[in-house]
């Protein structure tokens, strides 16, 4: 888990070179010294509850990056438990993962992911899709 107490972006991905694609992309667009990074599932429930079970921290993040793919607690969990949340299920998740497969598209959405992302397999593709995404989320949609 990277600490960082204020951040406005959760990066949750297991994969290291795939979270140094993305927070290369996001030093590009400005954020990158306000994302925290979750290695699992289980860390990201942590972050966001700040380890008290039921609190989410203050200020909580405004956008959540979930890969789906995660050891200890999936994505699936993750957000199940996100959203199942009164003050959790406002924070915007953007589901990044590889998967193309419809089930788990359908599945993210229903459990409440705001996005489903397919990350691109080419570095300059995948590097634009982190661009944009921390662009939107964070200088163009408004939120709580």
């Amino acid at each position: 888990m990277s600490e960082n107490e204020d951040a406005e972006i959760l990066l949750v991905e297991d994969d290291a070179d795939e979270a140094e694609l993305a927070l290369e992309a996001l030093r590009r667009c400005g954020a990158a010294d306000r994302v925290a990074r979750a290695c699992d599932g289980a860390a990201a429930l942590d972050y966001i509850f700040s380890g008290r079970g039921s609190t989410v921290r203050s200020p909580a993040p405004r956008l959540i990056l979930l890969d789906l793919k995660l050891p200890k607690i999936d994505g699936f969990g993750v957000l199940k438990r996100l959203k199942s949340d009164a003050a959790a299920r406002i924070i915007p998740i953007v589901v990044l993962t590889s998967s193309k497969m419809d089930a788990d598209i359908l599945k993210s959405y229903q459990l409440g992911a705001n996005s489903y992302i397919v990350k691109p397999v080419d570095f300059g593709e995948f590097s634009e899709a982190i661009e944009r995404l921390g662009a939107y989320w964070l200088a163009l949609n408004r939120g709580v």
